[in-house]
């Protein structure tokens, strides 16, 4: 079969390659990395004041801007001895779900679906799959109106800030937004049903599991970390992780203790199912859904349960929350160090920042998509192989391999931007 080089890997965000290469029916080779241009948020950001970090870099993504800006003011606070109130958590988490909502919609319908249906886009569906287009535009829209009401706007945010927020809801947008919340339960739940009811390939792996995670409630914005039967604080993360750059790549690579992770929707739902809301479990049950076998081409189905849970979730949230006006809180200090995570739709997005006198004198940005990449790789290197001994032809690996990368819900130009600076 000799080379495979995909130059071109489509419905993703960004640009990526991949690179095979079969000796007989053995895969001597696999090569998966980004071809996007860095653009070095992490040093931009040096001199900066402190301020300017959450306006910087929630544009480092526009489909993750919220997840970039809400761990971009957690770190920053951590650093200058602000703890937020929880009318400001209760926000920053309804901000990051509307953001995860309408991306898990967007993904699911119109990156993943084609690829089960046999089309080589959602435009081509159309025809045939118009309901179900226009489900994922509606679920689009309620995630964007949930951004909008509590961000001011569809993304790079302007109301939320270091200390809270410099403009708050209306409580009769968000009354009415709660009730058009429960009219589209059959919209979440018929995207559940559907995505179940695909038909994934055989691809029994090993790995940890890697997310947010807390006592009480499903991982979202604060909390611990799990990784597999191990849990950590966040301060501790770059004890664990290490960032590294491989010569066919300008995108960072990430392992914890030199092996690749899994991060994401099938993740959280591993570490968290059992906070999952109610009518979440009852779906996996009357499914039969099953996750014990860490099969990447789950991912999938993981965040379309994370859409059932979300939903109820956010209702349930909303039916006694009252928004009130707080003053943003100043720092107590002019100086520190400050870690937070927060899940992005990919998975668990780290900020870390170093500030004197106001300024900010260190940065590290570790995206998801950043932290899946080896695992990715690694999971291609294993599916090829299987396809191998079954002596599979050449197209149909190129289409089951971009199905698997598509699987993980990759941002490749998130992943290029934080290559190794010296901060001295």
């Amino acid at each position: 079969m000799g080379k495979i080089s995909l130059n071109h890997i489509t419905k993703i965000e960004g640009h990526a390659r991949l690179d095979l290469e079969v000796k007989g029916s053995k895969l001597v080779k696999c090569e998966l990395g980004s071809i996007e241009g860095s653009r070095y948020f992490e040093p931009l950001l040096k001199g900066r004041d402190y301020r300017d970090a959450p306006e910087i870099t929630s544009r480092i993504c526009g489909i993750c801007s919220s997840a970039h800006g809400v761990a971009s003011v957690m770190a920053m606070e951590n650093a200058l001895g602000i703890k937020a109130t929880p009318q400001t958590i209760i926000l920053r988490e309804l901000q990051t779900i509307g953001e995860r909502i309408r991306s898990h919609a967007t993904h699911l319908y119109f990156l993943a679906l084609p690829d089960y249906l046999g089309y080589e886009s959602a435009l081509a569906m159309t025809k045939k799959y118009m309901p179900e287009i226009q489900r994922a535009l509606r679920l689009i829209k309620i995630g964007n109106e949930m951004v909008t009401a509590v961000s001011g706007r569809v993304m790079h945010q302007i109301s939320t800030t270091i200390g809270g927020f410099t403009h708050f809801p209306e409580q009769e947008k968000l009354d009415e937004f709660r009730k058009r919340l429960l009219a589209a339960e059959k919209d979440i739940i018929d995207t559940a049903k559907l995505i179940s009811s695909l038909k994934v390939p055989k691809l029994s792996t090993e790995g940890e599991m890697f997310s947010l995670s807390h006592e009480t409630e499903y991982g979202t914005s604060h909390g611990f970390i799990k990784s597999g039967d191990s849990t950590f604080e966040q301060k501790d993360y770059s004890k664990l992780l290490k960032e590294y750059h491989e010569p066919y790549s300008n995108a960072n690579f990430v392992v914890k203790k030199g092996k690749s992770y899994y991060v994401g929707a099938l993740a959280r739902v591993v570490n968290n199912g059992d906070r999952l809301s109610t009518k979440t479990q009852e779906f996996i049950k009357k499914n039969k859904i099953d996750f014990s076998d860490m099969n990447p081409f789950k991912n999938n189905l993981a965040q379309a349960i994370e859409l059932i849970h979300y939903w109820e979730y956010t209702a349930d949230l909303l039916t006694d929350f009252k928004v009130k006006y707080e003053s943003v809180m100043k720092p107590k200090k002019k100086s520190g160090h400050g870690i937070a995570a927060n899940e992005a739709p990919r998975g668990t997005l780290w900020h870390e920042y170093k500030v004197s006198k106001g300024e900010i004198t260190y940065a590290n940005v570790v995206t998801p998509t950043a932290q899946m990449l080896r695992n990715m790789q690694d999971m291609i290197a294993v599916y090829v192989q299987q396809m191998l001994t079954k002596k599979t032809k050449k197209e149909k690996i190129v289409l089951e391999v971009e199905k698997l990368i598509r699987s993980y819900d990759p941002c490749f130009s998130c992943a290029t931007h934080f290559l190794t600076v010296n901060w001295k």
